[in-house]
Parts: structure tokens; C-alpha cells; sequence
């Protein structure tokens, strides 16, 4: 019975359902985390009277046909870049990029990631690192005798050394854009990865035309709406049961086909 199949397609589809809004609720504390969800499609058609067909011999034609589906397939799981909320946080080192773009994360491997989680640290070098120690490019270092860095909406670093009056400017943060977000490799660690369904990275500093300010200071928190998660958590379950009970009703069937005698 074709029902047993299409329904069993229908409750795996579900199940990644689940599995990608769990991972949304689970990251709904993850600074800059942008929220997944999961397309799906239908699968091919059984044609058991092909549409069009002529039905006789004098031309007439099948309005409609039979066309039979065999079920449910996932198309995609994409993140949705919605910008998250901006919350003050009064540390240095902590920044918030408001509108499009990426900071650019050097790796060990030497490839460069992109990410929008700006939780930076000072590595004993007095460089500015990610939380994994990785390089934020182009590569700033704050200097030893700094008693005060300030990082203004176009990503320059200023910083006040001991016994001087003028700022001195030591470099400033450069941020990436895609042609496509959607298509950037999730990497983890906050950090993406270039593909070819992202497009080639364009850089630019912040506040440039098309791309986004820098605040100090900020961190941009999730854009995960737990309401909305907990809406689409049920309705994925209650479907995974209606799919189940088609399960026991094909059963039930064949049950009383082999109880015929």
C-alpha cells in the first residue's frame, strides 16, 4: 500500500522538523544566531491516467487525470538573516554590527571565516581575537600602554596612550557582504565559510554604501522568537501523529484484507 510509504516519508519530514527548531530554541541565547527553518517539497507523481491523454477515439482529452504522490521530500533548511537585537553590554572589546555584513576571522588553517558574533578578546599579544583565539582581520593590536580604546560606526581604533593628549589610530575593522547569506557554510563557532552559492565576498568599511555600522560596546543577540518556535514545535508534532495514524489506518487495512477468507 502506497500510503504506508508516503505517510513514513511524511513523519521523517517532520522529524527534521523538530530537529531544526530544537537547534533554534537551543541557540535562542547564542549571540548573533540566526534562526533555520526547513522547506519542504513534494515528491514525484505516480501517473496512473496521464493528464492531457486523449480518452477516445474521436480526440477527446482528460481534463485532469490520475496523478498519485508518493510523499514528501526536504527541499532546503535555510537561516533567516533578520537583524537581532542590540543589547549594551559596556565591555570594550564587545561589538554589534547594526545592518548587513561580517567581520572577517583569520582560521588556523589560514582560510578566512565570517561571522557577526563580536565577543572579541585580547590574545597576549594585545591582539583582538575571537573567544576561540582566532585573528579578527585585518589584524589590530591594541598597544601595552593603552588606557583606552574606542572603536567608532566606521570600525576605526583609537586608542589613548599614557601621557598623550591626541588619540592615536592603530587600524580599523573590515566587514564582508554576499550576494547570497543563505549560502554560506555553517562552520560553528559563530563562524560561515565562503561557498559558491554565497558568492564571492565583498569588503568594505563599515558604513560604507551597502554595508552596516559597527557599535562598541553592543552585542547582537538571537533573532529566535520562542513563541514562534514553540507555535511551530507543535504544529510539526501534531502532524508527525497525523502522519502516524495514517500509518495504523493503512495497517488496520491490510489487517482485514488478511483476515478475509
Amino acid at each position: 500500500m502506497r500510503s504506508l510509504n508516503i505517510a513514513a516519508t511524511g513523519m521523517l519530514a517532520q522529524q527534521l522538523n523538530v530537529e531544526v527548531i530544537s537547534n533554534n530554541i537551543a541557540n535562542m541565547n547564542t549571540t548573533s544566531y540566526k534562526r533555520q527553518r526547513a522547506e519542504f517539497q513534494d515528491l514525484l507523481y505516480q501517473s496512473e491516467e496521464r493528464v492531457g491523454s486523449t480518452s477516445s477515439d474521436s480526440g477527446t482529452i482528460l481534463p485532469s487525470g490520475v496523478q498519485i504522490g508518493v510523499g514528501v521530500k526536504t527541499a532546503s533548511v535555510y537561516r533567516i538573516g533578520q537583524q537581532g537585537n542590540l543589547v549594551a553590554t559596556d565591555n570594550t572589546y564587545d561589538l554589534a554590527i547594526q545592518g548587513r555584513g561580517y567581520f572577517k576571522v583569520k582560521l588556523p588553517s589560514g582560510d578566512t571565516a565570517y561571522g557577526r558574533a563580536g565577543s572579541f578578546q585580547l590574545s597576549p599579544t594585545g591582539q583582538i581575537v575571537t573567544t576561540e583565539g582566532y585573528t579578527v582581520l585585518p589584524g589590530i593590536t591594541i598597544p601595552p600602554d593603552a588606557v583606552s580604546v574606542s572603536i567608532n560606526q566606521s570600525g576605526d581604533v583609537q586608542v589613548k596612550l599614557d601621557g598623550q593628549v591626541t588619540p592615536q589610530n592603530v587600524g580599523q575593522f573590515e566587514l564582508a557582504t554576499f550576494p547570497n547569506e543563505a549560502g554560506l557554510e555553517a562552520k560553528g563557532d559563530n563562524l560561515f565559510l565562503e561557498t559558491p552559492a554565497s558568492g564571492t565576498a565583498t569588503t568594505a568599511a563599515a558604513g560604507s554604501p551597502g554595508f552596516g555600522t559597527i557599535l562598541q560596546g553592543f552585542l547582537e543577540t538571537s533573532n529566535v522568537n520562542v513563541v514562534q518556535e514553540i507555535t511551530n514545535l507543535i504544529t510539526a508534532q501534531r502532524a508527525y501523529e497525523m502522519n502516524s495514524k495514517v500509518i495504523e489506518a493503512s495497517d488496520e487495512m491490510m489487517r482485514t484484507l488478511t483476515s478475509m477468507r
